[in-house]
């Protein structure tokens, strides 16, 4: 078996905590799951058309979060952490169960999602994994804001420039290749807000469940979180974090150079949208050890799972 071939977990990994936006407690079990299913999230309090598909074209609100929800109004809401985790240990397949509409907030990253599956280790299968590959240049802009995707040879490259009007934040860029360096900072990235916006979001009905257990709060030029910061990129690798669980509501792992400025949830489903609406922009290539020497999931924690 190649590692280039389709994995899900070995078993089943449990997971407790609060929604961010709702406020409320859910639980989730993340399942093995046979080749070629893909990721599907399992609504288990209700009791008929449950099944929630983490597809672009079923995303339904980016507004501080990505939701998706299917045709009979059953959603999932908070979903790009761990669509993001999903991704980076290259898990092709797995069935998420959850009892209430939002995924657990955790500490506000990825990294209790990315240490228990770990633990747990990957099972993989005899299939051939599938990947999507650019053909043509796609991009799309907001005033200032844009975001382009664009072909590259083996990598994943995802270059995210963040501009923020606060003394602290201010400008953040990085740039990444998903699949060769070591992530560890952009999965044990925080969300993040500003102080003085937690009054708004509270009035729109969401971060009913925010803390600063699970959220970095800045307010002027202070980070009111004990402890500070994880790293001194943390504002812009969570975005990148963000943009990398928005990217996997495609199905596949990609294979592209993406550049983002000042974007989000709602640029990276645009871009996703856009992308796919023409054939001629991508392929979706079924890939074996003899044709493409790589194996599309990221090295560094790789071998932390041997």
């Amino acid at each position: 078996m190649s590692l280039l071939n389709q994995k899900t977990i070995k078993k089943t990994v449990s997971f407790s905590g609060i929604g961010l936006h709702n406020g409320e407690i859910s639980n989730i079990n993340i399942r093995p799951s046979e080749p070629n299913s893909g990721i599907v999230f399992k609504r288990t309090d209700l009791s008929k058309n449950n099944l929630i598909y983490p597809n672009f074209n079923n995303v339904t609100s980016t507004s501080l979060n990505t939701t998706i929800e299917n045709e009979f109004g059953a959603k999932v809401c908070t979903i790009e952490h761990l669509m993001g985790a999903l991704f980076g240990l290259g898990i092709d397949n797995a069935l998420i169960e959850i009892d209430n509409e939002e995924v657990p907030i955790l500490d506000g990253s990825a990294q209790e999602f990315i240490n228990k599956i770990m633990i747990t280790g990957l099972k993989i299968s005899d299939a051939p994994i599938k990947i999507v590959k650019i053909n043509k240049k796609v991009e799309f802009n907001e005033g200032k804001r844009f975001i382009s995707i664009e072909p590259s040879k083996l990598s994943l490259d995802i270059d995210f420039e963040l501009k923020y009007n606060n003394p602290l934040i201010g400008n953040q860029q990085n740039k990444i290749n998903v699949y060769e360096d070591n992530l560890k900072d952009i999965f044990d990235s925080r969300t993040f807000c500003l102080f003085e916006d937690i009054e708004i979001i509270k009035k729109n009905g969401l971060g009913k469940g925010g803390s600063l257990s699970n959220a970095i709060v800045v307010q002027e030029d202070k980070i009111l979180n004990e402890g500070g910061l994880r790293n001194s990129k943390e504002f812009v690798n969570h975005k990148i974090l963000d943009c990398i669980g928005d990217l996997y509501t495609c199905g596949y792992r990609i294979v592209a150079s993406l550049i983002c400025s000042q974007g989000g949830h709602y640029l990276t489903n645009q871009l996703l949208r856009k992308l796919f609406n023409d054939k001629e922009n991508f392929s979706i290539i079924e890939i074996q050890e003899r044709n493409l020497p790589h194996t599309l999931i990221n090295k560094s924690l790789l071998k932390s799972i041997a």
